[in-house]
């Protein structure tokens, strides 16, 4: 049994999420609920093997082995019934380089890039700083559950988009986007001649009631791009490696292009040994993890209906996300951001930093031991 109530002491090891509080929040007294990345331990075995290759003195430039592929295609094979070849696979450095390298090598300056907010941040800026043109097709929010506008999907493919930026399961609102869903993008894309860059390195992180279902395995005839990485799903973040996955080889050569361009390396000995082990060696961590997570969502979920009453979540069908509907608290956004920073003590992500439909949310990090997660919902209502 792995122990998920453990408190770990992350404030000296140079963590994004608790040395940038006092940058980000104004201080350091503040519960860090923000950053996508969780305060538990690793898979022991993910550990292990780093400590292994760490004894070894001699760090020199790294292969990608066959088995790490390998160890990767087994895990989509079983986990998502997903046959994956190895010539369709491209290492990166990294989802959000990624990002960068495939829309700089799929579309021209100008283009449109359709995005769906409210969305990951770093989507908007790899579309604006690679002179490509944002087109927003925002999710619809009806009876508490976020849904896809596909009609006005439609407008935005007939008016002159190249690409469209899928999150699947979606950052931050946590939605596991059903077949018929993912069809009827499909379906846009092939009218348009659109290229779909799905971003599914949340994929693992579903709860038990939902499955997520990759886009590229309902379609041979559209042209995507997925991103996928065990970074999420092991907490591995801080190692920066991810890949690509498309069977148009030409796409492929040319987001290779763009990497070699950049002069940048995604071969890091240690991120490509925790890679693999993790993808050999994880899932029944990850299952464990994902049963301690669903019940810390659930006892969040009934803690905010029952003491939190201007606080409605949107229940999260996957990722270890909350998005928290604050709108009938009756604070504009640097209100709300003032009152979980200075009165709350808590720290999380203003929904406005999602798009402007994200005005009134914040999101809520849980993976984290659940007494510190009840402690901020204390600290929430006390406030």
């Amino acid at each position: 049994m792995v122990d998920f109530d453990q408190i770990i002491d992350r404030t000296a090891t140079t963590s994004v999420k608790y040395g940038a509080r006092k940058a980000y929040f104004g201080s350091e007294d503040i519960v860090p609920l923000w950053v996508a990345d969780m305060d538990f331990a690793a898979p022991e075995a993910v550990t292990q093997a780093l400590v292994q290759r760490a004894n070894h003195p001699v760090y020199g430039y790294t292969l990608f082995p066959d088995s790490m592929f390998k160890a990767m295609q087994d895990w989509f094979q079983s986990r998502h019934n997903w046959s994956v070849p190895q010539q369709s696979i491209l290492m990166c450095p990294g989802v959000v380089p990624s990002m960068h390298a495939a829309i700089e090598a799929l579309s021209q300056p100008g283009d449109g890039v359709i995005v769906q907010p409210p969305i990951y941040p770093p989507f908007f800026t790899a579309i604006s700083e690679t002179g490509r043109k944002i087109i927003e097709n925002p999710l619809k929010l009806e009876q508490g559950v976020y849904r896809i506008d596909l009609e006005h999907l439609e407008q935005c493919a007939a008016n002159g988009a190249k690409l469209l930026i899928l999150c699947s399961p979606h950052n931050p609102v946590g939605r596991v986007w059903l077949q018929d869903e993912l069809e009827a993008i499909l379906d846009i894309a092939r009218r348009h001649h659109l290229i779909v860059i799905s971003d599914e390195i949340h994929a693992d992180l579903i709860y038990p009631e939902y499955h997520h279902i990759p886009l590229a395995t309902l379609a041979d005839d559209v042209a995507i791009v997925t991103a996928v990485s065990p970074s999420k799903t092991f907490n591995l973040a801080g190692l920066g490696l991810s890949c690509l996955i498309t069977n148009d080889r030409h796409h492929r050569q040319e987001i290779e292009k763009v990497f070699n361009s950049w002069h940048i390396s995604a071969a890091n000995p240690f991120s490509i040994i925790a890679f693999e082990a993790a993808y050999r060696e994880g899932e029944s961590w990850l299952d464990e993890l994902m049963f301690y997570l669903d019940e810390t969502r659930k006892q969040v979920i009934e803690f905010v209906e029952q003491s939190l009453p201007n606080i409605k979540i949107i229940d999260s069908q996957g990722t270890y996300l909350l998005w928290l509907d604050c709108r009938q608290m009756n604070l504009n956004d640097d209100e709300l951001r003032l009152f979980f920073i200075n009165k709350a003590k808590v720290g999380m992500n203003p929904g406005i930093s999602f798009g402007e439909v994200g005005s009134g949310f914040m999101r809520m990090n849980i993976a984290a031991p659940r007494k510190l997660i009840l402690e901020s919902l204390q600290r929430i209502a006390q406030a």
